[in-house]
């Protein structure tokens, strides 16, 4: 038996009692903070395993054996050091070299206790073109590996100088012919070039060293400046995960599924969280590629429950805020029809529509601020969405309620948002608020919640996308861009299948500075209606602050569309807005500001139009911005 085919200690996830089959993984360079920092966040996130990124342990105080023993007292095994750059060279000297210096980082993996390596495809100028010469040398460094019972890992690098695709690797590993020499498959750097997975099946799993996991967004720029700070966990970007994940399955590949994600945002961002939203991730995709219930030797979650609809949209308002929202409410042709029975909540009706105003929120640097503190979904089966959420990394949230109130389960969204799962009917919760008396009426044609806006936090929109993919089984829609008075605005709906719940999520691009628009983060729930016109109509006659288009805007209109007469001479007199596309129009209203960032607005959907208005979206930003000047001047001016 040659030394290189001698014995091999045991994969890290053996020795902690695992099976690497049913591992998850993260690598540290997908978290912010200290390496201390990361292995928390991951262990409590509930990884089994990590990925240590080299420049981690070079800036921690931890000798590798000492962060060996932390792993282990947080249960995390070790499952790759990477990376290893630029191994292989035409100067043969500087070859040499590098074997020395992999020699010294087999000395760190030793500390470690891992068995496997990353090496990267090189990037360098002297980066060796001919085949057998680059199967030559890293024949010669798996060698040194096998003696020493490790492994290599191969991996081609998207912007290689001359290995840059997956089967350029492959061709490299296979002339090699070396036990201790395999490939890493890494999703991004497959299908950011176009490759195509399918060709997996040609490489005996015995050769499929290391798998790793990455999403993104399609974009059109250099490939190392999308993969170093555009990558994205699993379902968050475009590209075909379950799918790539497929076929690496189908080739044979058993060990865990780990995470190598480069972002900006999450190399920023709380690592604890990022960490949950990690797996999250990966519970997804596991739930994605589930075959007969399980994938990779995990149950799967309980599918999410059919949504129809929003039981009621609660806003949270105080002394000052309170008495402005409910105010409009009354205008907009709501009725207040129950009080709460020990909280100082307030029911509004009208047509399916139910607003919750709670007073109960306390914010004594903030008075006069309201905001969307929680959406109640109907749910065709509540108990089990609560039970898939605590399965996709969001527990529900502890809530105390009176001995004869009902029992609700709710789970925060990133922003905060509680998400509430109920079933509205006489037991439900609408038995919670004794009647005031006063019934609802037709009002002015509000038929129910069309969908609801929410700035997220610059943080958490990717995120949220994933949370509300994954909890509540919407689908993310389309990520788009609109240029905002007040710079890019990135925007992104989730809906469900029959659109019942739609929710419309913002963020601006960049962080903003110490100047910010009138609005900020703003809020919003839009109300339907089949007959905008005569809804404005009401809404005018009752007082309803409604918000005013320029002049500039409606001739813009009737230059662009074939309006009637009529319908351009309501949009002029009520502030209305109008976008169409291939399929149908949009029309709507919005509100003035209420308690510093929510409004609403009214809409009507004509024939199969599927948006959310946003090509207004700049003009009603700016006429807000206005408008909150004006009121400003106002107050000042008494």
């Amino acid at each position: 038996m040659s030394a290189e085919e001698g014995p091999r200690p045991p994969h890290p996830s053996l020795r902690s009692g695992r099976d690497p089959g049913r591992g998850r993984t993260i690598a540290t360079v997908c978290l912010s903070g200290t390496l201390e920092d990361k292995i928390v966040a991951a262990a409590g996130a509930g990884f089994d395993g990590i990925e240590v990124f080299e420049p981690d342990l070079v800036a921690s105080p931890w000798s590798p054996a000492e962060l060996a023993a932390r792993c282990a007292d947080l249960g995390l095994s070790i499952d790759l050091y990477q990376p290893f750059r630029d191994l292989d060279s035409t100067d043969p000297a500087r070859f040499a070299r590098n074997l020395r210096r992999l020699e010294r980082k087999f000395d760190v993996m030793a500390g470690l206790g891992v068995d496997t390596v990353l090496v990267c495809s090189s990037v360098a100028d002297d980066a060796v073109d001919d085949p057998d010469l680059l199967a030559e040398q890293l024949a010669a460094a798996a060698a040194r590996a096998g003696e020493r019972g490790l492994r290599i890992a191969y991996e081609a690098l998207a912007w290689g100088r001359h290995v840059s695709t997956w089967e350029g690797s492959w061709d490299a590993v296979r002339r090699a012919g070396s036990p201790a020499l395999g490939l890493c498959l890494d999703s991004f750097h497959v299908l950011s070039r176009g490759g195509d997975p399918a060709g997996f099946a040609q490489v005996p799993a015995d050769k499929l060293f290391f798998l790793q996991l990455a999403d993104a967004p399609r974009l059109a720029m250099d490939v190392l400046q999308w993969s170093r700070h555009h990558r994205l966990f699993p379902g968050q970007g475009a590209f075909d995960l379950p799918g790539f994940l497929g076929h690496v399955r189908a080739a044979g590949y058993t060990g865990p599924l780990s995470l190598e994600v480069f972002n900006d945002v999450y190399r920023q961002a709380d690592p604890a969280r990022t960490a949950v939203d990690a797996m999250r991730s990966l519970q997804w995709l596991e739930e994605a590629r589930a075959v007969g219930g399980q994938e990779s030797g995990r149950s799967v979650p309980p599918p999410a429950p059919a949504l129809s609809g929003y039981s009621f949209t609660e806003l949270a308002v105080d002394g000052v805020s309170g008495p402005q929202v409910a105010g409009v409410l009354a205008a907009l042709g709501f009725t207040h029809t129950g009080q709460h029975r020990s909280k100082p909540v307030q029911l509004w009706e009208q047509g399916s529509a139910r607003v919750l105003l709670n007073a109960s929120v306390v914010r004594p640097a903030a008075a006069g601020v309201a905001s969307v503190a929680a959406l109640g979904l109907e749910s065709a089966d509540p108990p089990r969405s609560a039970r898939r959420a605590g399965a996709m990394s969001a527990p529900v949230l502890p809530r105390s309620r009176g001995a004869a109130e009902a029992d609700l389960a709710a789970v925060a969204a990133p922003d905060g948002t509680q998400v509430f799962f109920t079933r509205t009917g006489p037991d439900g919760w609408p038995a919670d608020f004794l009647p005031t008396g006063a019934t609802a009426g037709p009002g002015s044609g509000l038929t129910g919640v069309d969908h609801v806006g929410l700035t997220q936090p610059f943080d958490a929109f990717d995120e949220a996308g994933l949370f509300y993919r994954a909890v509540l089984g919407l689908e993310p829609q389309e990520v788009t861009e609109l240029a905002a008075p007040f710079g890019l605005v990135r925007t992104r709906a989730v809906t469900g299948p029959d659109r019942a719940v739609r929710l419309a999520l913002s963020v601006a691009v960049l962080r903003r500075g110490g100047w910010a628009p009138a609005v900020p983060e703003p809020q919003y729930v839009a109300f339907a209606t089949d007959d905008i016109v005569a809804t404005a109509r009401a809404l005018r006659a009752a007082g309803a602050p409604l918000l005013g288009m320029p002049a500039n805007y409606v001739d813009d209109l009737a230059a662009r569309f074939d309006l009637p007469d009529d319908l351009l001479a309501a949009v002029r007199e009520h502030g209305l807005m109008y976008e169409e596309d291939a399929h149908g129009g949009y029309l709507h209203l919005a509100t003035e500001v209420l308690g510093d960032r929510v409004f609403f607005e009214v809409v009507q959907r004509i024939g199969g139009y599927d948006g959310y208005g946003s090509a207004d979206a700049p003009v009603r930003m700016a006429a807000h911005r206005r408008r909150r000047q004006a009121a400003r001047a106002d107050a000042h001016a008494r």
